[in-house]
């Protein structure tokens, strides 16, 4: 019988992968002074609600708005404009390479 993993397994809205937790951005609404649900990335993991899992790429991001991928996920309208630029801290360069001798740290920093 094999040892169950320790990290919690969630699923990407973009390309619906399954991976860790610490692999994925989690994204969450907020009701705007307009009344209109906007989607932000809740990168403290602390906002109330449910929750979406994006691999922090521009292809996952931009299959999520294709499929219309929040708006299922929140079960409710929600308007995912702008996302690109709140996500942009966060993201991964697709097929980039770490220059070699950069060390790279992990969301807690302290691991170097």
């Amino acid at each position: 019988m094999a040892a169950p993993t320790s990290a919690p397994l969630r699923t990407c809205v973009g390309c619906r992968r399954r991976e860790t937790q610490d692999q994925l951005i989690r994204l969450a609404t907020v009701t705007s002074h307009t009344g209109e649900s906007l989607v932000v990335v809740d990168a403290r993991r602390r906002v109330g609600g449910r929750g979406a899992w994006l691999h922090p790429t521009t292809e996952c991001l931009a299959l999520a708005q294709r499929k219309r991928a929040f708006a299922r996920a929140f079960r409710s309208a929600v308007v995912s404009d702008g996302l690109e630029e709140k996500l942009a801290p966060h993201s991964v360069p697709t097929g980039a390479e770490t220059p070699q001798g950069t060390t790279v740290l992990t969301e807690s920093g302290s691991e170097i």
